[in-house]
C-alpha cells in the first residue's frame, strides 16, 4: 500500500471567480486517482492544507511525524513547490530508513482543468514512488530527482538539476 499525505500547495486550491484569489477547499487526490483509473492500493491522508509560502516549522514537524509513523514505506507527499525542496531536505535529514519518501506538486491548480500540470505529475510521482529506492525525491514533470540535486527554475516554472550536478537523471536507477 501506498500512503498518501496531503499538504496542500497549488495543487488542491480552488479559484473564487468573484474576488479571484485563490483558496483551499478540500484535496482533489481521491477524485484524480478515480479519474486516473489508479489501481494501485492507496490510503489518502491530509494533514494540513496550507501554501508552503505559509507553511512554518511545526507544519513540516507534522509531516516529518507522520513519514515515521506510517507503517507503510512508500509514502507520496502532495506539497506547494516554493518550499517543496526544503521540506524535501528535511525530510532526509530525518534519516526516515527504509522508506521512498516522493513529493509532488504543481503550478496550475487542478480546479483549472487540463491547463492543469497537476494530474500529470501525480501519475508520475504515484509511478515513481513503486520504483525508486528508499530515500527523499521530487517528482515534477515527469522527472525525479534527488532531493539534493534539484531546484526550483522560477523563470520557467519546472525543476531542475542543480548546476553543479551530474549527468541527467531521466533513466531509472
Amino acid at each position: 500500500m501506498i500512503q498518501v499525505f496531503v499538504t496542500g500547495g497549488t495543487f488542491d486550491k480552488e479559484y473564487n471567480y468573484i474576488t479571484g484569489e485563490l483558496y483551499f477547499k478540500d484535496t482533489h487526490l481521491k477524485e484524480m486517482f478515480d479519474r486516473g483509473r489508479s489501481e494501485v492500493d492507496i490510503d489518502i491522508k491530509t494533514l494540513m492544507m496550507t501554501d508552503s509560502l505559509e507553511m512554518r516549522e511545526e507544519d513540516r514537524a507534522i509531516i516529518v511525524y507522520n513519514c515515521k509513523k506510517t507503517p507503510h514505506n512508500k509514502i507520496l507527499l502532495t506539497h506547494g513547490t516554493d518550499k517543496m525542496v526544503e521540506t524535501a531536505t528535511l525530510l532526509a535529514h530525518e534519516k526516515i530508513e527504509g522508506k521512498t519518501i516522493v513529493l509532488t506538486g504543481a503550478m496550475i491548480p487542478y480546479a483549472f482543468g487540463t491547463s492543469s500540470d497537476g494530474f500529470f505529475n501525480l501519475g508520475s510521482a504515484l509511478a515513481f514512488v513503486q520504483v525508486l529506492p528508499p530515500g527523499v525525491y521530487v517528482v515534477m514533470n515527469g522527472r525525479y530527482f534527488p532531493w539534493d540535486n534539484v531546484r526550483k527554475n522560477r523563470q520557467t516554472g519546472t525543476f531542475v538539476e542543480l548546476d553543479n550536478a551530474p549527468a541527467s537523471n531521466e533513466t531509472m536507477p
